[in-house]
């Protein structure tokens, strides 16, 4: 119980420092609100102007979330199919690898023309996003695989899907996990970046909005509700994995 308190407790401390700090050198150098504004300032126009970005909030939250879903079940069936065929995964992996170091915010304007300014390109850019680290996550769990376990399952006389379900897909779960904790994080990053290239509503929307009009209160609120998506879908994926493989660890045991 102290470890689990004090590893709580000490990051909370840390923040509440840094707030101070930077509430108290706000007004101590007398800094514009326009440069760096107040903590304070910024929690004012969090409240007051909740109205005025609640729908830009929502649009965000539904496009990090179609994308994601999206992004995760391609880069699953990508991962499983380079997993069932070795011959493709020793065509294909290097591109795979290659496709990553194309920047999305280079591809998206290209997105642009060829799909138009509507919802496709948007869940394209987050589905790019997410597709690499569950694609890649995966195929490192499948190749963890024990040994000596699919030796034995091979003489015992299962077939390749027995093998697959009850051996490595279970044994890769840990590694599926941590690439959906990753691609979490980014397709809020991923829907963030889509809305910035043309869109009518959305957290990017009004990033933009309130940069160009010097509100820079605004672009702060802007960041912490980013952050906040970040962490509600990074510890969604953190409940369900310690559902999932806690509760696998505890049949096994049984």
């Amino acid at each position: 119980m102290k470890k689990i308190t004090t590893k709580t407790i000490s990051p909370i401390i840390v923040i509440a420092v840094l707030i101070v700090l930077w509430e108290t050198i706000s007004h101590l150098f007398d800094i514009p609100a326009w440069l760096l504004p107040a903590p304070t300032v910024i929690v004012q126009e969090g409240i007051a102007g909740w109205s005025g970005y609640q729908h830009h909030l929502i649009s965000t939250t539904k496009l990090s979330v179609i994308g994601f879903a999206i992004g995760v079940s391609v880069g699953l069936m990508v991962a499983i199919s380079l997993h069932i065929l070795p011959t493709f995964k020793k065509a294909f992996y290097p591109l795979l690898i290659l496709s990553q170091n194309i920047p999305i915010i280079v591809l998206a304007p290209l997105l642009v023309i060829w799909f138009g300014f509507g919802v496709m390109p948007k869940l394209i850019v987050i589905t790019l996003v997410c597709f690499f680290p569950i694609a890649v996550s995966t195929l490192d769990g499948f190749r963890q695989t024990s040994h000596e376990l699919l030796h034995y399952m091979q003489m015992a006389g299962a077939s390749k899907r027995q093998i697959f379900t009850k051996l490595e897909l279970p044994h890769a779960l840990p590694s599926v996990f941590s690439g959906l904790k990753i691609a979490a994080t980014y397709s809020v990053m991923g829907a963030v970046i889509s809305e910035w290239l043309g869109a009518n509503q959305g957290i990017g929307v009004y990033m933009t909005l309130a940069q160009s009009s010097f509100r820079t209160d605004r672009v702060f609120v802007a960041i912490f509700f980013i952050m906040l998506l970040c962490m509600l879908f990074f510890g969604i994926i953190v409940g369900l994995e310690k559902i999932f493989i806690k509760g696998r660890v505890k049949e096994e045991n049984n």
